[in-house]
């Protein structure tokens, strides 16, 4: 098989390293908000704004990003469809350095506010380059661990990140320059990328993998470019199983922007912790959700139709209990709060991961991955819009333990979801042991 084959996989190696070292890349102008955040807010402490006004003034400033990052989702699968994966990858990547520097220049919230919905709008572009780049390099039957692999770039390069700039804290940093860091550091990384990533096998010679036989495009899957916008959305948009994913996507993202924003946040004034310790003791949430990633991607290959669901499923039922026990407890020591944040990555992350990666290529194929994996991003980060301002006022009135009760009931009702999706899957599973039997006989 040309899959097997030597040239093949040294270039996958590559395709991989390059997508994972850049997507991390992006993580590095991301988190640096989240990192800096307990430090902006003591600068404008100094100022005359109380913390509590600050923290919901910031919160408001996380929410408009998380808004434009979830508007870019759309046009960005598209464009990937139709222009290139590699293409929108380091775009997303040229346009993050410019509004990273730009932030770190700002003097207030007006620049504040400018520069960091610019900047998570470019980034929406990224993870549609990612899977229009994976559709082509990767087959069907490998997508799980493709992905998942793939992933550990917006987990374990989000918690390296974090464990980074904690550094950069800890030898007295201030957030502006932890700013200009990290948009020096995905400048050289966009760099890189612009040497050694390839569009795909056929840039280099190599035949291209096969798609699932399943996907919503039929043979047209098979397809780089739509013929049309009509073409590429009426098979993703006429599809409930389509929107059933979306509708995971929404409750999932809420539970992961929210730790993704509030986590240093939280271990400072609930835990107790110095800003650089929270920072440190942020990063075991994408940390503990790349090994869960890694764990559910390969298992979810192996379980074939409805694996991914079922894991979906139980993962979002134990992280309610987590989230539960989380915000009502009450623990001896600190350590016990951040080893339950961790769990809930663990929980939750393995299962987002999924959605807008190896479920977006099951649907999509070559033609339309991007386009899927746009969409369901997208709703999900309209979901992911309430982990900034709406948590932020929970946390203020009702204290973590009003925003932790939250986030389970979020972990519930997608549990809903999941199982109706869990039941598709397994119709599928019947449907398609039926036709192979039928192809026996």
């Amino acid at each position: 098989m040309a899959e097997s084959s030597n040239p093949l996989r040294r270039w996958q190696a590559v395709t991989v390293s390059m997508l994972v070292l850049g997507y991390a890349g992006y993580y590095l102008c991301r988190s640096d908000y989240s990192v800096a955040l307990p430090l902006i807010i003591a600068e404008m402490g100094r100022r005359g704004i109380p913390a509590s006004a600050a923290t919901i003034r910031l919160g408001t400033i996380a929410s408009l990003g998380v808004l434009a990052y979830a508007i870019g989702k759309f046009p960005s699968g598209g464009a990937a469809d139709f222009l290139g994966g590699k293409r929108n990858f380091l775009l997303g990547m040229s346009g993050s350095v410019v509004f990273t520097i730009l932030f770190a220049l700002g003097g207030g919230l007006p620049i504040f506010t400018i520069a960091w919905i610019g900047n998570r709008l470019v980034q929406s572009m990224g993870w549609a380059g990612v899977v229009k780049v994976t559709s082509k390099w990767f087959s069907y039957s490998s997508y799980g661990a493709a992905m998942g692999i793939i992933s550990l770039s917006y987990l374990f390069g989000d918690a390296a990140s974090r464990q980074f700039m904690a550094i950069l804290i800890g030898r007295g940093v201030g957030w502006r320059g932890v700013f200009f860091v990290a948009g020096a550091t995905l400048a050289l990384i966009a760099l890189l990328n612009v040497i050694f990533l390839r569009e795909g096998p056929r840039d280099v010679g190599l035949a291209e993998a096969s798609i699932n036989p399943t996907n919503l495009f039929k043979h047209e899957g098979e397809k780089h470019t739509p013929a049309s916008i009509g073409q590429l959305l009426k098979p993703l948009l006429g599809s409930g199983v389509f929107w059933l994913v979306c509708l995971l996507s929404f409750g999932l993202t809420i539970v992961r922007e929210t730790f993704n924003i509030w986590t240093p946040t939280y271990f400072t004034q609930a835990v107790g912790l110095s800003d650089a310790t929270a920072a440190a003791s942020s990063a075991l949430f994408p940390l503990f959700g790349g090994i869960s990633v890694l764990a559910a991607g390969f298992l979810s290959d192996r379980l074939g139709i409805g694996g991914r669901a079922a894991i979906i499923l139980y993962g979002l039922v134990l992280a309610g209990v987590a989230l539960m026990a989380l915000g009502n407890l009450k623990f001896a020591s600190k350590a016990g709060p951040v080893l339950l944040v961790a769990a809930v990555a663990f929980l939750v992350l393995g299962p987002y991961s999924y959605l807008a990666g190896a479920i977006a290529l099951d649907f999509g194929g070559k033609q339309g991955s991007a386009t899927a994996s746009g969409f369901i991003d997208g709703v999900g980060y309209l979901g992911g819009v309430l982990a900034g301002n709406s948590v932020a006022q929970v946390s203020v009135r009702f204290g973590w333990k009003g925003a932790f009760t939250m986030l389970a009931a979020v972990c519930w009702l997608s549990g809903l979801a999941a199982a109706a999706y869990w039941v598709h899957q397994r119709r599928m599973a019947v449907v398609e042991s039926v036709s192979a039997g039928s192809v026996r006989v």
